[in-house]
């Protein structure tokens, strides 16, 4: 693969009302950095105009199997020689089934079927065309090719309807793509995490929680996953989106986080403890909601058990990561904790700069002493956090 700055996309667009989706998730591809060229069927340039996509990518746009604009009269082998990759979005019923079935009567087609490089498909269509057994036995058929299916998605569509078929959102698409490219530095390896807060009940409506909302977990839970790990994430109450390609467990205790995180550390390389576990519980939950008076009201709070300290203490545990969101003395309380918990590495940040907020600085301490990420987007910071853990783990096999 080459080197990740280098994503070379031939982008293919058929025909369909998602079609108007392309343009947005061409705009999220290219402000990544990638170099997209454009090529559309003819039904495509019914919904969404050539003009619109080469205005997006810079770059001019093919429909046409005898274009000649690339001067060797090859265009549907020369389009996608120097691509790092192909993604059709959307793909059309029929054009999923022309590659089931090695059609090539047009452009697209002719470029998929003479390609190099690895094929994403992001399937739209209505709900009974996706559920219908030819169309399950054409994706069946192309994931056994070896094409990447994104999507689709539930949810309301253009015919009225409701139900699955509908293209992902780009924002969705252009998440996965990208992270096709990111160096496969876990490949293979099995990761546990742990995101969000816990939720410890006081009464039937009522409850211990915290702020955390759960995004540098599920953006670590990401980058490890496009780092080639296999993920399971142990969720508590969040209003983050499952990233596609992780297995989630959702929780609401710290009880329930530490049985569910228990039951999967038999299968687990790397663990990485990100969620903010509650650090006390009502004794006595009450089954009904109490009734506010005017006396002081007073609830025994007992001690949850310590997840990460669990599971670094085990007799073979696996290579643990921990979190501290410190106040203050954010070098001093972070470093004692890695310590007493004899953990190989620990990320630290300021809880009042980075809990609830979309960018992050974190400090990184383990063996080797104190590294610091520059202050960044969650998932930049969780992508470069993951490169740290896999060159870690590798030196500790």
């Amino acid at each position: 693969m080459n080197d990740p700055v280098q994503r070379r996309i031939v982008f293919g667009v058929t025909g369909g009302i998602a079609a108007f989706k392309a343009a947005e998730l061409l705009r999220l591809l290219t402000g990544a950095g990638a170099t997209v060229g454009v090529v559309m069927t003819e039904a495509a340039t019914r919904f969404i105009t050539p003009v619109t996509m080469q205005a997006l990518s810079g770059h001019p746009v093919f429909t046409d199997l005898w274009d000649d604009r690339v001067g060797s009269g090859m265009a549907h082998i020369d389009i996608s020689r120097d691509a790092d990759l192909m993604v059709v979005a959307p793909a059309s019923a029929d054009f999923l089934a022309k590659l089931a079935h090695g059609s090539a009567d047009d452009l697209l087609s002719t470029l998929c079927l003479a390609r190099d490089c690895p094929l994403m498909v992001a399937p739209a269509m209505n709900r009974q065309m996706w559920e219908h057994p030819a169309t399950q036995r054409n994706v069946a058929r192309l994931r056994a090719d070896g094409v990447i299916i994104l999507g689709p998605d539930s949810g309301a569509q253009a015919c009225g309807e409701t139900g699955m078929g509908r293209m992902s959102e780009p924002a969705a698409l252009s998440e996965q793509i990208l992270g096709w490219f990111e160096p496969k530095v876990l490949d293979g390896v099995r990761l546990l995490l742990t995101a969000g807060p816990t939720f410890e009940r006081i009464d039937a409506v009522r409850g211990i929680t915290n702020l955390s909302s759960g995004r540098m977990g599920y953006a670590i839970a990401r980058a490890a996953r496009d780092a080639g790990a296999h993920v399971t994430l142990v969720s508590g109450p969040v209003a983050q989106a499952v990233p596609p390609g992780v297995a989630i467990e959702n929780v609401v205790s710290a009880q329930d986080m530490l049985i569910a995180v228990e039951r999967n550390l038999a299968d687990c390389d790397i663990f990485v403890g990100v969620a903010a576990v509650a650090d006390y519980t009502p004794l006595h939950p009450q089954e009904q909601k109490l009734k506010k008076d005017a006396r002081i009201l007073g609830i025994e709070l007992a001690p949850t058990v310590d997840i990460l300290a669990n599971v670094a203490s085990r007799a073979n545990p696996p290579f643990c990561v921990g979190f501290a969101a410190e106040s203050e003395r954010l070098d001093e309380f972070a470093e004692a904790k890695r310590r007493r918990k004899n953990l190989p590495l620990l990320a630290a940040n300021l809880a009042q700069t980075s809990i609830g907020t979309e960018t992050s600085e974190l400090v990184l301490f383990d063996d080797h002493g104190r590294h610091v990420l520059p202050h960044a987007p969650k998932s930049e910071q969780a992508r470069l956090l993951v490169r740290h853990i896999a060159q870690l783990y590798s030196a500790s096999r």
